[in-house]
């Protein structure tokens, strides 16, 4: 099978833990060829980890044989960075957000595309198979009318020195942007598009400049009604990453779904057919449907689904449509916050 040569900017953190070993390592279609981060030791020893080049500055990754490149540097870095790939003709896989603003986002599409190579968000939790499934069931029409959603996802996060996550000027944002937009891709990729948001963010606990604490409420244009809750100041166990999809014919509620593993628990609770009104309002313990198809690796599965759209030259799922889609709610959302009132997403 041809594989695609990757080269990695920014190897450390996220690339070192999982999306070098775990997604391209382990694809069937893709190769490591060549890496770069600012530390530099830290990148030799990716390096010689993983059997490849350590490149001494992004221009020697660029120049090297190299196809694709997978970015996952600093929120702040990715514009310019995204940029300079296009300039060198290759294919860009980038972290969330691609940008630190819609109108960077924008350049960047336009600039890939001018270059004739495909910019991706690594969206890799629309991947997770639990999520797949759900996705079918609602395109089935098993949970009839879509009416309401909730998506978390929490963790500790205390104050590190240096942590870009932690400096919107670095990150972009807080709890919101770096897990919120998760949360909020998926609930877009089962309902569609969001048409307007009303939204809170505060520091709860945490003093650092980027907020702890978000909760959105979501008006998606089909008429669903959603909310997105999302902090950086709840301990990892007390969060369980609930995923509540409702509808006329029943639902489907999942713990753990949502985060970087592999799978979770999710069950199904399906009516069937509409009942008529219960003036008792009895709750039948009911019959849960275990929905448990084999799980996947969300980062093997993004990387090949990218370097598959490479060799066969159309365009991939994780593009950069919902990367600017992404952009622009997280834009709503922090307008909503900011000014206290309702934003519709442009």
């Amino acid at each position: 099978m041809a594989k695609v040569r990757w080269g990695v900017l920014g190897s450390g953190g996220i690339a070192r833990r999982r999306t070098i070993p775990e997604g391209i390592v382990a694809a069937s279609n893709a190769e490591l060829v060549s890496v770069y981060d600012i530390n530099a030791n830290a990148n030799e020893e990716v390096a010689k980890q993983f059997n490849a080049s350590a490149a001494g500055s992004i221009d020697e990754l660029l120049a090297s044989d190299i196809q694709a490149v997978y970015i996952a540097t600093p929120a702040n870095m990715h514009y310019e960075q995204v940029l300079a790939c296009a300039k060198a003709k290759k294919h860009v896989l980038c972290e969330k957000p691609l940008g630190m603003t819609i109108k960077e986002t924008q350049k960047m599409i336009d600039a890939c595309k001018q270059a004739r190579v495909q910019l991706g968000t690594a969206f890799m939790m629309r991947f997770q198979s639990q999520h797949q499934a759900a996705l079918q069931l609602i395109k089935d029409g098993k949970l009839g009318k879509p009416v309401y959603a909730r998506a978390q996802l929490s963790c500790w996060y205390p104050p590190i020195k240096g942590a870009w996550r932690q400096d919107p000027k670095q990150g972009g944002g807080g709890s919101l942007m770096d897990m919120g937009g998760h949360c909020i891709d998926l609930l877009e990729m089962f309902f569609g598009p969001v048409k307007s948001i009303s939204c809170f963010i505060r520091n709860s606990v945490h003093k650092y400049k980027s907020e702890d604490s978000a909760v959105a409420m979501l008006e998606f244009k089909n008429g669903v009604i959603g909310t997105v809750d999302t902090f950086f100041c709840i301990p990892d166990n007390s969060s369980k990453n609930m995923l509540e999809l409702y509808g006329s014919k029943g639902s489907i509620i999942a713990r753990g779904t949502i985060g970087q593993g592999g799978a979770g628990e999710m069950v199904a609770y399906l009516e069937g057919e509409t009942s008529g009104y219960d003036a008792q309002q009895a709750r039948a313990s009911g019959e849960a449907i275990v929905i448990a198809p084999k799980p996947v690796n969300t980062y093997k599965a993004e990387i090949e689904e990218f370097s598959a759209a490479i060799l066969e030259k159309r365009k991939a799922s994780n593009s950069a449509a919902i990367g600017l889609q992404s952009q622009k709610v997280l834009a709503a959302c922090y307008e909503s916050a900011v000014k206290h009132k309702t934003a519709n997403v442009e």
